[in-house]
């Protein structure tokens, strides 16, 4: 089994994110000796407040 974790920005839209799950899959299974069926994919929606440079907040807009 693979196990993919991704963290991103949230706001990002559902549909953006099953895209997103059904590439990742798929580079697995093409790198990997996989079945889509022993690939998992999570992803942790992170606030842009939790998100910091040179200590400083980042105003980030995630595209949809």
């Amino acid at each position: 089994m693979a196990v993919v974790t991704l963290s991103i920005f949230e706001g990002r839209s559902a549909e953006t994110k099953a895209r997103l799950i059904k590439a990742l899959t798929d580079a697995v299974v093409n790198e990997l000796p996989a079945k889509p069926e022993h690939v998992r994919v999570i992803i942790h929606d992170l606030p842009v407040t939790n998100y910091g440079v040179a200590g400083k907040t980042v105003d980030f807009k995630p595209d949809p």
